[in-house]
């Protein structure tokens, strides 16, 4: 049995260069999004869409990570669970196209969200998020980051990293505090939703609802936002915006339940409220 290799610093490095360019290739669908009105099939609720950019992007997604590590797993929001027969300890987690219903709608704010998560480079043992890259071709921005190297921001159409900002997370007191979330397609969970929210806005100035939880977290990481919290997204949607909100110095929440909570940057976490039974 072949043996697997060491979660190295430049590892890391690969991983996310990898991830780079798959989030750059899902983004290039998407940037050839065109017309008013775009085709959508619904999956499990009315608004709960999927397209056909959702489908190609994650191809082209696929497409980079298999050339460059064909042994690593791949969780992906459309083509589900590829696990090859000799695996690596290595998953990628990705999300084509976070925020369809604006891609629909042709409000600018959508992405693809690439992550890989695999053996710490400390050697615990455990399994911990190494990459993570949310690109967003409509707003010309790319944000990513690297276990332990710190998360960055830079511009999407030029793909140089010269003007690169490294993130150091909302600032600490500012007046006018913005708190982001977003709501589900099922009446019972949105209802839960806005009534946690009348809880969470205390020591808030406004709510924004920016409709893609990457970009929620990355906007956390960048300080466009103080705090986000969201109950019931699935790994794709927080996969690689957690790491670099987390790498930029924000306090960062996961989900330890499916649905659970996610959430990260000035929000209280203790007062996100216990989820309705059932």
């Amino acid at each position: 049995m072949s043996q697997h290799p060491e979660t190295t610093t430049d590892l890391v490095a690969e991983l996310l260069a990898t991830a780079r360019r798959a989030a750059a290739a899902g983004a290039a669908v998407l940037a050839a999004r065109h017309g008013v009105h775009i085709e959508a099939d619904t999956k499990s609720a009315a608004g709960d869409w999927v397209t056909d950019y959702d489908r190609r992007a994650e191809q082209a997604v696929r497409e980079v990570i298999t050339a460059d590590r064909p042994r690593d797993a791949i969780t992906g929001e459309e083509y589900g669970n590829t696990t090859p027969a000799d695996a690596s300890p290595y998953r990628w987690s990705i999300d084509p196209l976070d925020g369809t219903a604006n891609f629909v709608r042709g409000i600018l704010y959508y992405a693809t969200s690439v992550a890989v998560a695999g053996p710490a480079p400390e050697g615990s043992g455990e399994q911990a998020w190494l990459a993570g890259v949310v690109q967003a071709p409509a707003l010309g921005s790319t944000w990513w980051a690297s276990r332990g190297a710190g998360a960055w921001l830079g511009d999407a159409s030029t793909g140089d990293d010269a003007g690169a900002r490294r993130l150091a997370g909302p600032v600490a007191g500012a007046a006018g505090t913005l708190f982001s979330t977003g709501f589900g397609y099922d009446a019972g969970r949105r209802d839960f939703q806005v009534q946690a929210l009348a809880g969470l806005m205390p020591g808030f100035a406004n709510v924004r609802r920016i409709g893609s939880a990457a970009l929620d977290l990355c906007m956390v990481a960048d300080g466009t936002l103080d705090a986000y919290a969201e109950y019931g997204t699935g790994e794709h949607d927080w996969s690689a915006g957690a790491l670099i909100a987390e790498e930029a110095g924000c306090p960062v929440l996961r989900p330890d339940t499916d649905p659970g909570w996610q959430a990260a940057g000035y929000v209280d976490f203790g007062r996100l409220p216990a989820p309705p039974a059932g």
